[in-house]
């Protein structure tokens, strides 16, 4: 059977909780029954508080037989308090109730001594609203002489004991006088006097006060107190004796004449004087006289919690809100019950065994040093294990909420004495750190192995509730040493110790994921091994169903047992809404071993009547061999199973070089070579097998389920080890280039020569550089094989026989996209047989020609003027000034081109232009005015357009000197010239574009026949290493001639 708790049975209206026996392999709906524990489940002598006890939170199993559940929300009643002490039942193995444990609960102790001092002076109106806040009060408290006793003391300028504390032994003959309670009157407000003589007569044995028993002093007044210089004094001394004070305000006096806000505060901070500490806790206040039924319940509550605490806090709980059973762990020792509410919910673990019960002190679990009270609600006993060590048992707890990061505490138990061994501590805030323990003996040797601590809330990189389980390993002094992170990166928290399900001897784990996939949750099976385990799991158990009808798959999982009965441990896996059983397979041995007949191949011998394609060849025998068993103890004579498996060959080459003689499905079969030998390496047969069926067992997943094996090929002596020894030789046809327009083309010739054992697979292997390109092999019959830069040659093919060469030409063309200085060809034979370190120098060979280039360029110069000559006229004038260049004489533009020949690179270029600028006695001949190029070109003009910057506002005067102009051509050998460079980085239709004015006065006013002006241009190569040099020349003529010329 399978035992399945419902901590939720009940729900809405109650939530009791139990568990239920579900039958195993008894139709597909097995008929769960309900235990009814809450029923069964009693401790004598309490007022007990069922109805949401939560029974099946917590369910173990016990090592004596039978199994432990509880149900940590149990409780029972203290007068009117409610305390949750939780509960738990040992259940037999005959699912019988064998008692019931709350080491938790109290005897309630119901002893107070309550004094209430009332004001009764005149401004309490009406009066009645006291008496029926009394008796409301006094209905919910017990009175008897070993329960609660009520005095009651008036003042207003006097005081009068109204009721001595021993005075009634019954709440109705109390409510009785109370009914009839005058007000005392007066027109002062003395309340020091009240509380004074309160604390020194009405707790009195006189007046019935109970030596031991707690006092309480209850303070109703609604003004300031006319003796508050007393107050105090009045009041250390209450604190000195012991007494708790609740105060209350009552502020109708104050609304109904409108008293200022001032005034109100006042009297409020000087009833929270007279209240105790925290004053959160004792003090109250009300609009009215009227609202003070408002304010019953809540001191009620605060009053009956004082029944069972001591100290002076009502708050103060120890072990009555502890919920144990919270979590549970069994062993041989006794039974660890956690019990997170206990000391304020910061949490403790009880020890139950036969000889009694160890409940930790607050203290023991804390840091003396820790003033930041970081264990404050740290939920201590959230999670418990323990571990078995060579040097006695360790007891491990979690605090999930320690310092909002989490912890897990490792403790000794000598006695009732608790020494922290271990602090374990989380990383990340809100994950809750230590809410899962498990620890687990791997190798079952009766000592533990490791501890998995879990932290279900650990946020992933991608913000989300991710999950983190930390596994730590004891070490020989029993400590737990640095973790490694959870072995699976998919959510998980909830760490479970298996039996052993791979049979291999080690306990396995299961590690529960409860909100994978939107909650619908998934388990994580992890194999052991040498006392840890796996880091990778073997098997993932999604949520079943679509997660509504069963949510948190994974949050409790149990595999120790067999259910079905097939000697195989099976587990069960709970979640929100039901539990799952999943049964184990049997694990299954499979071994396999292939030998080979012939075990090597010789390739000059073909096997005699081997033939494929009409060739002879050389046939391999193969044998595959199988062994299988199962791990299980069941009786397996007849045992019986399918295998499917896979044989490769040559499964090292994407190619193979060996074939199945037929494809036909036996279990013997021939392998043979094929007609292509083509290499030293032996032939690789790689087997892959397993089982065929998923019905069956499974394989044991630590066995190899491929075997790989070799087949030698021989032919290189007796040593069958083949030791070539290659020799290159590359000539290049040419040993320098000028590489022009056309794509020039060269080769280079190949000579590889043998001289020991033949050589297998001899290539012949050419790398170049980027500026030429392959163009074909000669003769056209070779085997050479193109990979962008690389040529790859066979050579001597299937080998390269001994004392053999063989000889080859390679034809390669220039790229002129790639301008390079020089063309590097590496040349390199190998070959698949060894060859000794001393012959390798001659395998390589490294070419380099040095290469230049023609740039193919067009430089042109065209001149635009209007006439093709310039005429000056006898008699021409000049202006005396000149205000713009337009007027200076015509105009002369000059265009320089540069243009490719072919589709290549370019050297970078330098244009220079030249001009003739002054006649021999300085007069201006040509006068620059503008100079644009192409946005690849950059001029240098500097100061040279328009020098004189004549312009409207800079006009400049005209005075030429006569001269006598006989020289026919004006240049610049005897003339001064003026010149400007510009720079052409890459030719691309590049153009300069330059304009001049003739300087007519200059021409009118000197005396010559004819001449010709000479702008001269040279275009000049800036990289000469690496372009043939040039330098092209272009000039211009401008002629002038007076009017007897045409």
């Amino acid at each position: 059977r399978v035992l399945i708790g419902s901590p939720l049975a009940g729900q809405p209206a109650k939530r009791t909780g139990d568990v239920y026996k579900c039958p195993v392999g008894r139709g597909p709906n097995p008929k769960c029954i309900k235990l009814e524990l809450p029923e069964n489940t009693t401790i004598p002598n309490l007022h007990e508080v069922k109805e949401n006890m939560t029974m099946g939170t917590t369910l173990v199993t016990n090592p004596q037989g039978g199994f432990l559940a509880c149900g940590p929300q149990y409780g029972y009643m203290c007068g009117q308090q409610t305390y949750i002490s939780g509960v738990c039942t040992n259940v037999s193995s005959t699912f019988q109730v064998l008692n019931s444990i709350a080491p938790a609960v109290q005897e309630c102790a119901k002893e107070l001594d309550i004094v209430m001092v009332l004001d009764g002076s005149n401004s309490i109106w009406p009066w009645t609203s006291i008496i029926e806040f009394l008796v409301k009060f006094l209905k919910n408290i017990e009175i008897g002489a070993k329960l609660s006793q009520v005095g009651i003391v008036s003042y207003g300028e006097d005081v009068i004991h109204n009721v001595n504390l021993s005075q009634f032994d019954t709440t109705q003959s109390l409510l009785a006088k109370v009914a009839k309670l005058p007000q005392q009157t007066g027109f002062k407000t003395m309340t020091a006097l009240g509380i004074d003589t309160a604390r020194k007569e009405a707790f009195t044995v006189e007046r019935g006060a109970r030596p031991g028993v707690k006092k309480v002093m209850i303070i109703v007044t609604d003004g300031e107190s006319h003796d508050f210089y007393n107050l105090d004094k009045v009041v250390e001394e209450c604190a000195e004796d012991d007494i708790e004070r609740f105060g209350i305000a009552v502020l109708g006096d104050y609304n109904r004449n409108n008293r200022s806000i001032k005034e109100v505060k006042k009297f409020i901070e000087e009833i929270q004087s007279i209240s105790s500490d925290p004053v959160g806790d004792h003090f109250f206040n009300v609009s009215d006289e009227f609202a003070l039924l408002n304010i019953v319940d809540a001191l009620g509550s605060r009053i009956f919690a004082l029944e069972a605490t001591s100290g002076n806090y009502t708050s103060s709980f120890e072990m009555e809100m502890s919920q144990a059973g919270f979590s549970a762990h069994t062993s041989e020792e006794g039974v660890m019950l956690g019990a997170v509410g206990a000391y304020e919910w910061n949490g403790t673990v009880v020890m139950h065994t036969d000889q009694g019960t160890v409940v930790p002190l607050n203290a023991d679990f804390q840091d003396p040093l820790d003033e930041r009270k970081e264990s404050l609600a740290g939920y201590v006993g959230y999670a418990v294990q323990s571990a078995s060590t060579p040097n006695g048992v360790l007891y491990i707890t979690g605090a999930p909420r320690y310092n909002h990061t989490g912890r897990v505490i490792v403790y000794k138990l000598d006695g009732k004495h608790t020494t922290v061994t271990q602090v374990l501590k989380g990383e990340q805030i809100g994950s809750y750190f230590g809410s899962v323990l498990q620890t687990v003996d791997v190798d079952q040797d009766s000592y533990t192995d490791i501890l998995l601590v879990g932290a279900p809330m650990f946020m992933g990189p991608e913000r989300n509730e991710q999950g983190q389980v930390y596994v730590y390993k004891l070490n020989e002094t029993t400590r737990c040493v640095v973790p490694r992170p959870t072995p699976t990166a998919a959510p998980s928290s909830t760490p479970t110790t298996l039996s052993d399900l791979d049979l291999d001897g080690n306990r396995d784990v299961a590690i529960g994921a409860p909100l994978e996939n939107d909650h619908k949750g998934a388990v994580y099976i992890y194999h052991g091994a040498k006392k840890t385990i796996k880091e990778k799991y073997v098997q993932r158990i999604p949520g079943p169903g679509d997660g509504v009808k069963t949510k948190f798959f994974g949050q409790s999982i149990h595999g120790v047992m067999d259910l079905n009965g097939d000697g195989i441990i099976d587990i069960t896996i709970g979640g929100l809404g039901g539990a799952s059983l999943f049964v184990s397979k049997d694990v299954a041995e499979l071994y396999a071993n292939m030998t080979f007949d012939p075990s090597k191949i010789n390739l000059q011998q073909p096997t005699k009547d081997c033939v494929l394609g009409g060739r002879d060849t050389v046939c391999v025998k193969t044998s595959v061999c199988f062994s299988y068993s199962v791990k299980s103890e069941k009786d397996h004579t007849n045992l019986g199973t399918a295998i499917k498996y896979n044989l490769t060959l040559d499964s090292l080459r994407a190619k193979s070089r060996a074939a199945f003689v037929n494809s036909d499905e036996k279990s013997e079969r021939k392998v043979q070579a094929i007609a292509k030998l083509d290499f030293r390496d032996p032939i690789m047969v790689s087997l892959e097998f397993g089982l065929a069926e998923d019905t069956g067992p499974v394989l044991d997943g630590d066995l190899p389920t491929s075997l790989n094996k070799t087949i030698p090929l021989v032919d290189c002596g007796s040593d069958d080890k083949c030791i070539a020894d290659l020799s290159l030789k590359a000539v290049p046809s040419i040993q320098s280039l000028v590489i022009k327009a056309n794509k020039e083309k060269f080769h280079v010739l190949i000579t590889t020569r043998n001289s020991q054992d033949n050589a297998y697979n001899t290539k012949v292997m050419l790398s170049f550089t980027e500026n030429i390109n392959y163009v074909k092999v000669e003769p056209k019959d070779k085997d050479c094989s193109l990979n962008n830069t690389k040529v790859e040659c066979a050579v001597g093919y299937p080998f390269l026989k001994s004392n053999v060469e063989e000889v080859f030409k390679i034809l390669f063309e220039v790229n002129p996209a790639h301008v390079w200085k020089e063309i590097q060809i590496n040349v390199t034979a190998t070959s698949d047989s060894e060859e000794l370190k001393t012959t390798l120098h001659d395998n390589s060979v490294r070419i380099s020609i040095p290469v230049k280039y023609e740039a193919g360029l067009r430089f042109t110069a065209d001149r635009h003027m209007k006439e093709d000559h310039i005429i000056v006229k006898e008699g021409e004038q000049y202006p005396s000034v000149f205000n713009h260049t337009s007027v200076i004489g015509e105009e002369v533009k000059i265009s320089y081109t540069v243009k490719k020949d072919v589709d290549m690179e370019t050297p970078p270029l330098k244009l220079r232009v030249t001009y003739p600028y002054l006649s021999p006695r300085e007069n201006v001949l040509l006068y620059l005015t503008h100079v644009t190029s192409s946005q690849d070109v950059k001029c240098n003009v500097r100061d040279l357009i328009n020098p004189l910057k004549i312009n409207h506002n800079n006009m400049h005067t005209i005075n030429p000197k006569k001269e006598t102009l006989s020289v026919f051509l004006v240049g610049c050998k005897d003339h001064p010239c003026k010149s400007f460079d510009c720079s052409i980085p890459q030719v691309n239709n590049s153009q300069v574009n330059v304009t001049f004015r003739v300087w007519k006065p200059t021409f009118i006013k000197a005396e010559f026949p004819s001449l010709h002006m000479i702008v001269h241009a040279t275009l000049e190569n800036l990289n000469t290493d690496l372009f043939a040099g040039f330098f092209k020349r272009r000039s211009i003529e401008d002629m002038e001639n007076d009017d007897m010329k045409d």
